[in-house]
Parts: C-alpha cells; sequence; structure tokens
C-alpha cells in the first residue's frame, strides 16, 4: 500500500510567487527527492490555465499527480477561509504556507491529516505592512489552525516563540529551517554576470526595503556618519515605498546616487554572483522570521553585518556580526561602526566569511524535507 503526501504547490503559479513560491518549490523537490520506499508526493493546486499546470509539473519532476481544485484561487482562499469546501477531500496534506483546507477531521478515522506553515506574525505585529484583506486572512487562517491544524511548522525557535504569544497550540508547534534557494551559486560565468548587472568593484550588498522595520533606511544614515568608507552600495528591492524612494532618502542621508546600484527580481544566478561579490552582506531588518537571507549570504562565504532580530541570532550562531537594534538613532551609529571594521579589517573580514561558510552547512532542504516526513510520519 503506497502513503501519498499532498503539498499543496499552489503559489508555484500565483501572480507574484514572491519568497513563499521560492520556499514551496524547493522544499517540495527535496520532499520528493527524500520520497520514503512506498510513499508517494501529489501536488494540489488551485483551477488555473492549462500552461499553469505544466508548469507546476515540469519544476517539480517526480510528482506523482496533480489535483486540481473546482475553484480558482482567490475563491478557493475565500472558500477555506470560511470552510466552505470540502475539496481535496481527506488525506495526508501539507501547505507551505496558511493556504490549506483546515476543517474537521479524526486521524484516527482515515488517517487524514494537516500541517500548515507559518512564515511570520506581521499581521499581528506590523499590520501596516500588509493589506487589510490580507490582515483579516490570515488572522482568520491562524484561527482556522487553532482548531484543525495537527502541527505547525515554523523556521525558527524565534519565531514559535512569537507565534505561542498570539495563539495557543500546544506542542502542535515544530521548528523545522529553511535553506538556501536552488540555483544559488557562483558559475564561471560570472563576471559576465557582474558585468551585466553593473556591480562596482566592491561594495555592500543590503535587501529590503525603506519600510522602517527592515532597517535599509538605518543603513543609509549609518554610510552617512563620519569616517565609514566611502564604499557603493547594492540594493536588493525595490525603488519605493509608498511614495518614499530610494534615491531621494539617500540623498536626504547625504548618500551620492552615484553609490547607488539597485537591482530586484534577480534569478538564483544572478542574486549568487551580487552576494558573493560583496563586501559584506547587510541583514539590517528590525523584525525577522526565518533568517533565510543571512543563511544564503553564508552559503556564499560573504561576511554578514546582522541586526540582532532573534531569528537572524539564532541562524547566525555567532557566524555573522551582531548590531542591537535598540531604541532611538543608535542604530544607525551601530551598524556604522560594525561597518567600517569590516570593511577596513581584511582578517576580521576573512573570519566572518570561514565561519558563515561552516555555519551554513548545518541548514539544507534534504534535512528539512526529511524532518518533514518525519513529522507526518509522528502524526
Amino acid at each position: 500500500m503506497t502513503t501519498t503526501l499532498r503539498v499543496i504547490v499552489d503559489q508555484i503559479i500565483a501572480p507574484v510567487p514572491g519568497a513563499l513560491g521560492g520556499y514551496t518549490r524547493d522544499l517540495t523537490s527535496a520532499i520528493i527527492a527524500a520520497t520514503p520506499r512506498n510513499c508517494a508526493v501529489e501536488g494540489i493546486v488551485s483551477s488555473s490555465p492549462p500552461d499553469d499546470y505544466d508548469r507546476v509539473l515540469a519544476e517539480l519532476p517526480g510528482l506523482a499527480g496533480l489535483y486540481k481544485t473546482t475553484l480558482a484561487r482567490r475563491e478557493l482562499a475565500g472558500a477555506w477561509q470560511l470552510g466552505l469546501t470540502t475539496s481535496p477531500g481527506p488525506g495526508i496534506i501539507h501547505a507551505p504556507s496558511l493556504f490549506a483546507p483546515l476543517r474537521r477531521h479524526d486521524r484516527s478515522v482515515d488517517g487524514s491529516q494537516i500541517v500548515v506553515t507559518v512564515h511570520d506574525v506581521l499581521a499581528w505585529t506590523h499590520p501596516e505592512a500588509l493589506s487589510t484583506t490580507s490582515v483579516a486572512w490570515q488572522k482568520g487562517m491562524l484561527k482556522r489552525a487553532r482548531k484543525h491544524a495537527d502541527a505547525v511548522v515554523v523556521p525558527t525557535h524565534a519565531l514559535a516563540e512569537r507565534l505561542a504569544e498570539i495563539a495557543d497550540f500546544g506542542d502542535r508547534i515544530r521548528v523545522i529551517g529553511t535553506a538556501p534557494r536552488g540555483g544559488l551559486a557562483v558559475g564561471v560565468d560570472a563576471p559576465t554576470r557582474a558585468a551585466r548587472l553593473g556591480l562596482p568593484s566592491e561594495y555592500l550588498a543590503v535587501p529590503g526595503t525603506l519600510e522602517p522595520r527592515k532597517g535599509l533606511v538605518d543603513v543609509l544614515a549609518a554610510l552617512s556618519r563620519r569616517g565609514v568608507p566611502e564604499i557603493p552600495i547594492v540594493v536588493l528591492g525595490p525603488e519605493s515605498w509608498g511614495d518614499q524612494h530610494l534615491i531621494t532618502v539617500a540623498e536626504e542621508q547625504g548618500i551620492s546616487p552615484a553609490r547607488i546600484t539597485r537591482l530586484d527580481d534577480l534569478d538564483a544566478a544572478d542574486l549568487a554572483v551580487v552576494i558573493a561579490g560583496a563586501t559584506a552582506f547587510i541583514a539590517p531588518s528590525h523584525v525577522e522570521g526565518s533568517g533565510t537571507a543571512v543563511i544564503e549570504a553564508f552559503s556564499l562565504a560573504t561576511p554578514v553585518i546582522h541586526s540582532d532580530a532573534p531569528a537572524y541570532l539564532e541562524v547566525s550562531a555567532g557566524a555573522g556580526l551582531a548590531v542591537p537594534v535598540g531604541v532611538g538613532d543608535g542604530y544607525g551609529d551601530r551598524l556604522a561602526a560594525a561597518i567600517t571594521s569590516v570593511v577596513t579589517d581584511s582578517r576580521l573580514a576573512e573570519q566572518l566569511a570561514i565561519a558563515g561558510s561552516d555555519r551554513s552547512r548545518a541548514f539544507s532542504w534534504r534535512d528539512s524535507a526529511e524532518r518533514m516526513w518525519q513529522l507526518h510520519a509522528d502524526l
């Protein structure tokens, strides 16, 4: 008898797959590769055009099948939020997000189980960062998860603690980490890619937006401090946030636009070239759930400077240079000191690069997938 694990892979074909789409693809691929004997993996998708189904099958070779719901994504999200549809029926279901058919079931009767994943709690801590519709949907789905999920996966213990403050899941919370995205490797064509991307000979790489909690503005403020090396900066993110624009904000901080290169929506190979070529990678976010960005920089042996957000401290385990956020504007001063230290001290930079590379070996999609299989086996 074959046991089938059905993974909700709909995010792969969402209008904007984003980081969640990448997580879904990488985790599901690893789950397929780690499939135990007498087990199989199927995908679940919303009603979509045939080309979308073909794309899922192409990106996830090895799927034993693809269950196609009768509702399109938006309608399915609404139906699942209200518990109005039984699709896709009983079985073992793994959801890489809260987008899942959370409903009453009894594992002891037919073996059905449902595991969902929570990547952040922004709907509770920073609702202004999301649309009102998204906030309402996430809060509604978490309520359903509290009632009906057999387990809830989170990427870090730090997030598990935050989630426990919001909803009581008892011992149903499971911490299973992430890993660098698939294809994040530097190839022999790196010089060509670097030239095409317009990368400076040396620079700082910083992910994020101008949203205050992301910390990009703090980095710009730090770079404007007296005595900080005038090194260029490569921003990995959108050009604007609300009515604020990157170049305008940089100029207000006294940073010349000539020092800034902005890149966004890079494929994994291009992103690898950017990160690997950086003098340092800065992860300045005040609030973080997974710490995947730090893990990715570690995997490319790039020195990392990061905030003391609990998730960063957890995944870094001392391999990066941690900078306390604190309160007020002192964060910019502390970032300035950290940046200056790494840029001017080659020995420190080398130590961080080696420590990060070693630390990155603690994270792999294979390990995550095997732990997911074990989780469902335990249930």
